[in-house]
């Protein structure tokens, strides 16, 4: 019997492969499951196995409660009855026997064989989680094992299975059971039951892997992949870099006769694959990405994260793409919106643009037409590029003259004055008195931000000291200190007349 349980800890441990530790816990485990069933009460039992000769002992413990409790039957004991067993036993203590073993029977090899599968389930799985969990981001390799509803299952050997879910699945892609696939590791769930390991054919990241497999020099960092977008199974665009002037990094990708393409083309259903050429100037790669069509030009919006190209109309099918795949694609590769047109368009929307943009310095300004249109055709956009562009630059302009410059300069600084008050007075919901606003070296501006900080009247501004108000922006202590004084004359006014 002693030897039946070391031959059965030594057969399942090598059958499989997990440490014979576990197995003699779950031998353990059935025996005192099944010492358990001797018993009509309820029973905590404890089963020690010698792990060198297979001799087991068996024990029962009962829990110590203090004499006002309750004491649950058959685990518990009052102290009273502790004390039949033990003098020295107090409430909280385990009071534990020995009692007889159950032999390693029928019943008990039943549950022994119940709780080993579970426990070798369990071990097997934590073991799949070790194997794997500092492999994210890897491809893995395994056979087809099973299709799932869209789901794909894959054998990835010593027990590890792998399931692509229907969205991580190349559409329209034909997979049958025993077929070897190739997918992207994304993540490890320590999970009980159900799949742990979660692999992907769609993501970015799989392209990335397969042509660091096909393509050594990526391998040794002498290109560098900057990035990549896919419709998977129809069509891909890839950015690469060269670190080496003397190694043409699309060549090196596409292979002798496109071999190495065609090679990651075929892992991926036949997706096409455009190779870009990595630029450091946003624009260039933008007209980079968007092969194969031409770009004829390019505006740039770094505000909005967007930029405008204008192609030939006989080319603006191609530059969208079927389903506008073509442009969603560069613009996930480039990470910039892109808005594609055709010449005409582009210069109708410029136009309309400069039409807009001159209206604007008209009204706002209050400038003539010709003066509009200088300001537009030399780039300014704003009415804040007018008012802090330094002079120096503004004097290039060829139409004007210093004063001219310095005129337009203080009419952007007074409507962008106009508009800070306005929002101020807007967002502090408080108005400051009247006695505030028409008080000797006042301004409006100046009274509005008073009044939001609480100071509406005169008396409320006397009562400040120079350093609360020097918390203003552009504030100096001068012109503190005066409107302090200012504010308390007529304290001083009072006591005279007192």
């Amino acid at each position: 019997m002693n030897k039946e349980i070391l031959q059965v800890a030594e057969a399942v441990s090598n059958e499989k492969g997990v440490s014979p530790e576990i197995i003699f816990e779950a031998i353990e485990l059935a025996l005192a499951t099944a010492t358990k069933k001797r018993y009509d009460e309820d029973s905590e039992i404890r089963v020690v196995i010698d792990r060198a000769t297979g001799d087991y002992t068996t024990f029962r413990s009962w829990k110590v409660v203090s004499d006002d409790v309750l004491a649950a039957l058959g685990t518990e004991f009052t102290l009273e009855e502790a004390h039949e067993k033990d003098p020295n036993l107090k409430a909280g203590d385990v009071y534990e026997e020995q009692v007889e073993n159950v032999e390693f029977g029928r019943i008990a090899a039943q549950t022994a064989k119940q709780v080993i599968v579970q426990k070798v389930r369990e071990a097997e799985r934590a073991m799949v989680v070790d194997a794997y969990k500092n492999r994210i981001g890897e491809l893995v390799t395994g056979v087809v094992k099973r299709l799932e509803r869209g789901s794909i299952y894959l054998d990835l050997g010593g027990n590890a299975e792998a399931m692509i879910a229907r969205e991580h699945v190349i559409p329209r892609e034909a997979v049958r059971p025993g077929d070897r696939l190739r997918g992207y590791l994304y993540e490890v769930r320590p999970e009980v039951r159900g799949p742990q390991l979660f692999v992907s054919r769609t993501a970015p990241e799989f392209l990335i892997e397969l042509f660091k497999l096909e393509v050594p020099e990526v391998g040794q960092g002498l290109i560098e992949i900057r990035g990549a977008a896919r419709d998977p199974g129809l069509r891909a665009k890839i950015a690469v870099k060269s670190n080496d002037q003397r190694i043409d990094p699309v060549g090196a990708c596409v292979g002798m006769r496109g071999s190495r393409v065609q090679a990651v083309s075929n892992e991926l259903a036949g997706e096409r694959i455009d190779i870009i050429l990595f630029n450091d100037n946003p624009a260039q790669f933008v007209i980079n990405a968007m092969s194969p069509a031409e770009v004829v030009s390019i505006v740039m919006d770094e505000d909005a994260h967007s930029m405008d190209i204008a192609v030939n109309e006989d080319q603006l099918s191609q530059a969208i793409g079927r389903g506008g795949q073509n442009v969603r694609l560069a613009s996930q590769l480039t990470g910039w919106e892109l808005n594609v047109m055709t010449e005409t368009q582009a210069e109708e929307k410029s136009e309309s643009e400069t039409q807009a943009l001159q209206a604007m310095f008209m009204q706002q300004l209050d400038v003539d037409e010709e003066i509009a249109v200088i300001l537009a055709q030399e780039g300014f956009s704003s009415i804040e590029e007018v008012a802090y562009l330094p002079a120096k630059e503004m004097l290039e302009i060829e139409e004007f003259d210093a004063d001219m410059v310095e005129e337009l300069r203080n009419r952007a600084r007074d409507v962008l004055l106009t508009m800070a008050i306005a929002t101020e007075e807007k967002q502090s919901g408080a108005e400051p008195a009247a006695d505030l606003l028409e008080m000797e070296g006042m301004d409006r501006e100046l009274a509005f931000i008073l009044a939001n900080r609480g100071v509406v009247t005169m008396e409320d501004l006397a009562e400040q000291a120079v350093d609360d108000l020097m918390e203003i922006d552009d504030m100096d202590e001068e012109r503190a200190g005066k409107l302090i004084m200012t504010a308390r004359a007529p304290w001083f006014a009072d006591e005279k007349q007192g």
